[in-house]
């Protein structure tokens, strides 16, 4: 199977000096929330296959989260019936690839996975953190849904060094003031010797070392925005991965000076 890839990366997070800065994250305009790009016909292609054939491994919800995963579902298809090449009509939405997909509230997760490209986590404060109660995660990069589900966002992060003492209180105190009205986003970047856009990895599973040259690079946008009647967080993924090769100049450029400063700390 031909890989799935965009033609080009519109933000390069290794040049950028907010998104060098963990956790990196910055105000976004709601209309900026959900995006359509190049690649939307081959990773819908992808998305709906894995539905059918892996729906174990790309979707979870714990049972109390029912009522902000419907929310969400809600929220989402008022939100594409505005954007081009979508159509509501009644209980079905049709996607801008011509696919039409039924509006299943009892089954809202697996509904989300098959409406447009990003994954979605719902994360509900529970105790002292907000835990991971729901998800569509058909592209993941380097972890698993079965090991991060139910967890809360320290556990979730594990076993990520820089997730430390620190960034986590940060982190948790955004989550918590966070306002309906407000969408938040965050990019990160990998290279990757394949470009398979489901590579998913236990805790501690080594990805394979892709060296300097590697081929591919993935990036992913990530945002946060809360649901105003369940007060459940959404941190919603979009997948980019790029042939190197079809990274500008000034992103390749940016990128060699990053490779050559991270491998300088690892010395």
């Amino acid at each position: 199977m031909d890989p799935v890839l965009q033609a080009s990366l519109p933000f390069a997070p290794w040049i950028d000096p907010v998104g060098r800065r963990l956790p990196g994250i910055r105000p976004a305009d709601m209309a900026d929330w959900i995006t359509a790009d190049d690649a939307f016909a081959g990773q819908m292609a992808l998305r709906d296959r894995l539905v059918v054939e892996r729906p174990d491994d790309v979707i979870r919800m714990d049972p109390a989260a029912q009522p902000a995963a419907a929310e969400l579902l809600d929220t989402v298809a008022t939100y594409l019936a505005d954007r081009p090449g979508y159509r509501r009509d009644g209980a079905m939405m049709t996607r801008p690839d011509g696919v039409a997909v039924a509006m299943d509230r009892d089954n809202p997760m697996a509904t989300l996975a098959r409406l447009c490209q990003d994954d979605f986590c719902i994360l509900e404060r529970r105790g002292d953190e907000h835990v991971l109660t729901a998800a569509v995660l058909c592209f993941p990069a380097s972890w698993t849904l079965d090991q991060k589900f139910l967890r809360p966002l320290i556990g979730i992060h594990e076993p990520v060094a820089s997730y430390d003492d620190a960034l986590a209180p940060r982190v948790q105190r955004l989550f918590d003031a966070i306002r309906p009205d407000q969408v938040l986003w965050r990019a990160n970047w990998l290279l990757y010797a394949h470009a398979d856009l489901y590579q998913a990895r236990r805790e501690y599973e080594r990805r394979p070392k892709p060296g300097l040259g590697a081929s591919f690079l993935r990036s992913e946008r990530q945002s946060l925005r809360r649901l105003p009647e369940s007060g459940a967080v959404v941190f919603s993924i979009h997948t980019w991965v790029v042939a190197r090769g079809n990274l500008t100049a000034e992103q390749e450029a940016g990128l060699v000076a990053a490779l050559a400063e991270t491998e300088g700390k690892h010395r």
